[in-house]
């Protein structure tokens, strides 16, 4: 369906903020992960947006991000308006964004219907992704509920949030929607595996709400922020953001509430969280090497190769992941791939920050 056919009521939030610090040393401040062309060739936050506009027109998007990424956003996306960039006074992490996001979108329009993105997910099909949110939209204002998206988990994760599904939700007709007996954040291994044979489904962090039903429930569950909402009009987002704790929505809404629905996923999702979801997202060659850039392997397996300069050749090595940028060169084993963050206090300033940057 076009972008002209769309509801006039429903509106994209892309959350854009965080450097992807997994992805160092090709991520970085003002290079974050979502502006890489990591799978497909363009960025991730292209990609995004693109799913947005078969909801919506671009008037009906909003990317939230801090105020050093609006450049790199407007070069990557040059028709996108300059409003519908909501800049942050500070990163204070997914709750007070939503709720500020939430808050101007009810200025505009206080029947509007927010469907909540990342900027650095894969989702295909498209199509898929497109049907689940509009029948999302409507349980989210039939049921006066937050719906959550939720993905069936193929690994334990312990890098996702995990949803139970509880009762059926009849009015989704005939998508799987369920009233969330429990919301939990990123489970230990033996946690993670426990709830895969349970049958709870991954958290997404796809969302779709009411604003007004947002904006309440973060008045009921989260005071902590509820009570800061009317700074935004009177003293504008910068006093809210400077009064506001940090949190995510997942914590401080999400696991609070007791009107989460989940709505099962028909498509495949994965969040491009390290190095190591690239072996997820790209295609393979027989021995399970993947890679982005000029990248040769021989006699090697289930590696993974990205190049920004030159030519990578990997001889005889398995389970590598290996990085190489103009500044710098990273190897190390996949199984580090998720805990790359414990390295980079490590690293030296100048190595983190290209001098380009600074």
């Amino acid at each position: 369906m076009s972008s002209s056919d769309s509801d006039p009521l429903l509106r994209v939030v892309i959350l854009a903020g965080g450097i992807g610090s997994r992805f160092w040393p090709v991520s970085t401040p003002r290079r974050p992960k979502q502006f890489l062309p990591l799978v497909g060739g363009r960025s991730l936050i292209e990609a995004t947006v693109e799913r947005a506009l078969s909801l919506v027109p671009v008037q009906g998007i909003r990317i939230v991000a801090g105020v050093h990424l609006r450049r790199g956003i407007q070069d990557l996306l040059p028709d996108l308006p300059n409003d519908c960039v909501l800049v942050e006074p500070e990163a204070k992490g997914t709750a007070p964004a939503l709720a500020w996001a939430a808050w101007t979108l009810a200025q505009e329009d206080p029947g509007a219907v927010m469907v909540s993105l990342h900027s650095d997910h894969l989702v295909e099909p498209a199509s898929a992704l497109d049907e689940a949110l509009r029948e999302a939209a409507r349980i989210a204002v039939l049921e006066d509920v937050l719906v959550c998206v939720g993905a069936e988990p193929d690994r334990a994760e312990t890098g996702y949030g995990y949803i139970l599904p509880g009762a059926r939700v009849e009015a989704a007709g005939a998508f799987d929607a369920s009233r969330a007996k429990a919301f939990v954040e990123k489970p230990d291994r033996e946690t993670a595996e426990r709830y895969v044979a349970q049958g709870y489904l991954w958290n997404t962090g796809i969302f779709v709400w009411s604003v007004r039903r947002f904006l309440q429930e973060i008045r009921e569950v989260a005071p902590e922020i509820g009570q800061h909402l009317p700074l935004l009009r009177t003293n504008g987002p910068g006093a809210f953001f400077a009064s506001c704790p940090a949190g995510t929505v997942d914590v401080r809404v999400m696991e609070r509430s007791q009107r989460v629905v989940t709505l099962r996923a028909t498509f495949e999702w994965d969040d491009i969280g390290s190095w190591e979801a690239l072996s997820r997202a790209l295609s393979p060659d027989s021995d399970q090497n993947v890679s982005v850039g000029q990248a040769h392997f021989f006699e090697g397996r289930r590696n993974v190769a990205y190049s920004e300069s030159g030519t990578l050749v990997l001889f005889g090595v398995e389970d590598l992941i290996t990085v190489q940028t103009p500044e710098v060169t990273l190897v190390m084993p996949r199984s580090m791939a998720p805990h790359l963050k414990r390295l980079l206090p490590q690293v030296p300033p100048q190595l983190r920050t290209p001098e380009s940057e600074s």
